[in-house]
């Protein structure tokens, strides 16, 4: 039996896993090779670490995991998950199980893209969902703003703080109020609301948005927020509470609504950075720890021997 089963190897799982192993706790982390920036070429905003690939970021993670003989990554889906005396039974997809006292759900999520013509082969290049990951590098181009209500007036007025020279696509009509509208306008900002047809780019570099009557809009980038899915159904087969966002609902040191079932990362939080992904793992791995130390000291109590007090 593990101490821990880290269901993600991303950022968040595998640092928890790095504590974890400090702790000279058994952990398992298993990695089902799905990381969501797999697509982006670089990294930003990571303290040391501005411009790294995400891939290099996840090598060297794992490499250092290397010195702590009590953890081990191996490579596997986790198809179910629940709970049995002592700890939690977990399930992989090639039909084999583990066991674990602890369970870190750390898998992530899943973004729903557009279905637009050019966009997928942009995602995570000139297609972009976070100015504070993206923005330094587009600063003062020509940038539009994807997406409908309320969600892109607040992205809009948010890409103002990188580039001016901004356009608000709806790809159909906005869904938004006068007032709205009116907002936008005072920001300086034109909406074009004639459905998209495709993307064209060169190199991974956007270069003209073509709407379905035949005009364009040259811009050198696009922001949009896309909907998201936890990436596995395990949080809700082991009937954790979740969140208006449908992201898992945790404590302050990352335990779930079940006892024992902890996440971190991406599926907890609508803010989505590696800097917070790797802080949530990192918080959730003490929270484990912390139990699994005072359910060790409590198991390892001895009743001292019953002495008679009987008279003669």
């Amino acid at each position: 039996m593990f101490d821990t089963v880290v269901i993600g190897a991303g950022t968040a799982g595998l640092s928890a896993a790095l504590l974890l192993g400090r702790a000279r706790r058994q952990t398992l982390v298993l990695d089902a090779s799905k990381p969501r920036n797999v697509s982006s070429t670089t990294t930003h905003g990571m303290f040391t670490r501005d411009g790294a690939s995400p891939t290099s970021l996840m090598v060297i993670g794992q490499e250092q995991l290397r010195s702590y003989p009590s953890v081990e990554i191996r490579s596997g889906v986790a198809v179910d998950a629940q709970p049995i005396h002592g700890g939690f039974e977990v399930s992989t997809s090639d039909s084999a199980t583990v066991i674990g006292r602890r369970l870190l759900l750390a898998y992530g999520v899943v973004d729903e893209l557009p279905k637009i013509e050019g966009l997928q082969e942009l995602w995570g290049k000139s297609v972009l969902h976070c100015p504070y990951c993206h923005g330094w590098e587009v600063r003062d181009e020509s940038l539009a703003v994807y997406g409908r209500g309320d969600s892109v007036v607040g992205l809009a007025q948010l890409i103002l703080g990188w580039s001016n020279d901004l356009i608000v696509c709806t790809d159909g009509p906005a869904e938004l109020a006068d007032d709205q509208y009116t907002e936008l306008s005072r920001y300086g900002l034109s909406i074009r609301e004639t459905p998209i047809s495709h993307l064209t780019s060169t190199a991974g570099a956007l270069q003209q948005i073509v709407f379905s009557d035949g005009s364009s809009l040259a811009r050198r980038a696009m922001f949009l927020q896309p909907t998201q899915h936890l990436r596995s159904d395990l949080s809700a087969r082991l009937g954790c509470q979740h969140s208006e966002f449908g992201l898992i609902k945790t404590n302050e040191w990352g335990e779930t609504s079940i006892t024992g079932v902890y996440a971190a990362g991406d599926a907890v939080t609508p803010i989505q950075h590696l800097s917070r992904a790797a802080a949530s793992g990192t918080t959730a791995a003490i929270g484990i720890n912390q139990t699994l130390l005072a359910e060790d000291l409590v198991s390892s109590r001895t009743i001292p021997p019953q002495t008679s007090n009987s008279s003669h």
